[in-house]
């Protein structure tokens, strides 16, 4: 049950995503598409900065 809590989560999100981007595709172009989807990588980069929530004993919270 967990797991298709999971995916029907990720796949809704996917097709949410899908139609932000292509609603900004419409507005501003795919050129504009393409450069804001090479900056996402970068995203991922700054999760680095995160803060670190496990306790004393290294277990996640």
């Amino acid at each position: 049950m967990v797991a298709g809590v999971f995916f029907g989560f990720a796949f809704g999100m996917g097709g949410i995503g899908a139609a932000v981007i292509g609603r900004l595709a419409d507005a501003y172009g795919i050129e504009f598409i393409y450069r804001f989807c090479s900056f996402l990588p970068l995203l991922r980069m700054l999760t680095v900065f995160l803060p670190d929530i496990r306790n004393k004993e290294g277990l996640r919270i």
